[in-house]
């Protein structure tokens, strides 16, 4: 972290904390002590286990905390770990503790004046305790209540016409496309369930505890007559469903194991068609590809199986064998795009999120094989970026995903995680020193120039860099030196300023010593007399 940062996160924390007009000594101070007592946060050294422990020890609410974090950590959060560690240390620091503690509560309590204050003028006329209120006085109050409550809600919806407007205005700006109106309008163009209710839409409809087991087993499978989906409790909710209760309880459970597949299946759906937008980012449109991909797979099973439905070919257990397959498939695409919808991931995070999913599948072959094919086929926009930029010094990044901006600076994104900023530094470097060969009118092409894929060894990864990262080095230093005569010029430099005369100018300082040592007036004054 840079030197400006650190002295801009200091005086951001002394703000909060209220210390800056009591604390004789500023932020320069403490900014300096940071920086020379910083270590850098190694995953191999420290053990995020023990410090969650530690913290759990020191709260009188360890089930929240522990909760909280498993929450953070399912959304791929950034510097979780570092920031848990950070805690535990505070936590044994109990001078810390007691000033944090007094801090809140000279905040709440300099709040609570504030709001008594803002609120005086309907407190004002409420009587002294004990006494009865008038029917009329109760009438104002509830009159004047209601004022207030009218015109916070309007403030509040105000203020969140503004935020809306605020958001539509940036994504204008950044010149993304926007989806046409019709495409919310017309419910039947997904593939997800259509409707969604809270009961049989039917009363005519027979109980299938009135019919024979075998005819319970074919008429479960007529659509939305037995099993009904609800409809969405919120956004990323996953899809419940409605069985008829006096279903055979044997066919009841076989059913009941099958359903997770139909939710998991909605959710990824809805990940594909809502991640196809634009403002989601290339690598969210390369993920739900092919996840599209796979999806085709379930519907021609799912044909295959209606087939065999319609020749009375297909029972319950036949297609719970059919779906095995299946089912630890659309498990895992519904995992993917729980962690994704959850952690709001565009661009490197939803990389590095594939990336430790892939990692952690290791004893398990074929869903590893799943995982690796996802993150190789999200990887391919980003990679394009990164060649591009380590290759030919070029950004071409429509939706702000790479880890460097336009304007030069590292993003929150990294691409591994492994060599953290040590390879995030050598791809901008890279980048920026192909630039300047660029716009010297130089043509740049990398011998070490190779496509990228998505491999488990990150190792592969570095090599490239590493390559790239010499080559752009080489190429402008002997731009620098040959083509626009660094030495020469900086040798120039060096006779303009008399540097180039450095003993003459010692010997000649030496020499007038006792004159330089004199006032100027005597000096001049003597030279007159002479």
């Amino acid at each position: 972290m840079s030197e400006f940062k650190v002295h801009h996160h200091v005086s951001e924390l002394m703000n909060l904390l209220g210390v800056r007009s009591s604390d004789s000594i500023g932020e320069e101070v403490y900014t300096e002590m940071l920086l020379k007592n910083t270590t850098p946060y190694i995953t191999t050294q420290v053990s995020s286990h023990h410090a969650k422990r530690k913290i759990g020890e020191s709260t009188p609410t360890p089930i929240e905390f522990f909760a909280k974090y498993d929450e953070l950590k399912a959304k791929n959060v950034r510097d979780l770990d570092p920031l848990v560690y950070l805690l535990s240390k505070l936590s044994e620091e109990q001078q810390t503790k007691d000033f944090l503690a007094k801090n809140a509560a000279d905040q709440a309590r300099a709040a609570g004046t504030t709001t008594l204050q803002s609120h005086d003028k309907i407190l004002a006329p409420l009587p002294e305790p004990g006494t009865k209120m008038t029917a009329q006085e109760l009438s104002e109050i509830k009159n004047q209540l209601m004022k207030e409550a009218q015109s916070v809600t309007a403030k509040t919806m105000n203020d969140y016409v503004k935020k809306a407007l605020r958001e539509k205005e940036m994504k204008h700006n950044v010149n993304l496309p926007v989806q046409p109106d019709w495409l919310f309008q017309r419910p039947s163009l997904t593939l997800d369930f259509m409707v969604g209710v809270d009961g049989p839409t039917d009363q005519n409809i027979v109980a299938l505890g009135t019919l024979p087991v075998t005819l319970q087993e074919h008429a479960v499978g007529i659509e939305g007559k037995y099993i009904l989906a609800r409809a969405l409790t919120e956004r990323y909710a996953p899809k419940e469903f409605m069985i008829d209760q006096s279903l055979d309880p044997s066919l009841h459970e076989l059913v009941r194991r099958v359903l997770p597949l139909c939710s998991n299946y909605s959710t990824v759906v809805r990940f594909i068609e809502e991640k196809s937008a634009f403002e989601y980012g290339l690598v969210n449109h390369a993920l739900s590809a092919a996840m599209r991909s796979l999806i085709k797979d379930y519907m021609v099973l799912v044909a295959q199986l209606e087939h065999q439905y319609r020749v009375g070919q297909l029972s319950l257990q036949k297609m719970w064998f059919y779906l095995q397959p299946t089912i630890r498939t659309l498990e895992i695409l519904a995992a993917i795009a729980n962690s994704v919808n959850r952690g709001e991931c565009i661009g490197g995070a939803v990389l590095s999120l594939l990336h430790e999913k892939t990692s952690s599948l290791i004893g398990d072959a074929k869903s590893q094989e799943l995982c690796l094919f996802l993150t190789q086929s999200a990887c391919v926009p980003y990679f394009e970026i990164l060649e591009k930029w380590i290759y030919k010094g070029i950004i071409r990044d429509p939706y702000s995903e790479f880890l460097v901006e336009e304007n030069e600076k590292i993003q929150k994104e990294k691409l591994l995680e492994e060599y953290n900023d040590q390879v995030a530094d050598k791809i901008l470097n890279t980048g920026k020193y192909l630039n300047v060969v660029r716009l010297c009118g130089r043509d740049v092409n990398c011998p070490y120039a190779s496509d990228m894929v998505y491999t488990l060894k990150e190792r592969r990864y570095y090599d490239q860099i590493e390559g790239a990262y010499d080559y752009a080095s080489k190429l402008l230093l002997q731009l620098l030196m040959k083509e626009k005569e660094l030495m020469a010029r900086i040798r120039s430099i060096k006779h303009y300023f008399l540097l180039d005369k450095g003993d003459f100018i010692v010997q000649f300082m030496d020499m007038t010593e006792e004159e330089m040592k004199q006032n100027i007036d005597d000096i001049l004054s003597k030279h007159m007399c002479m």
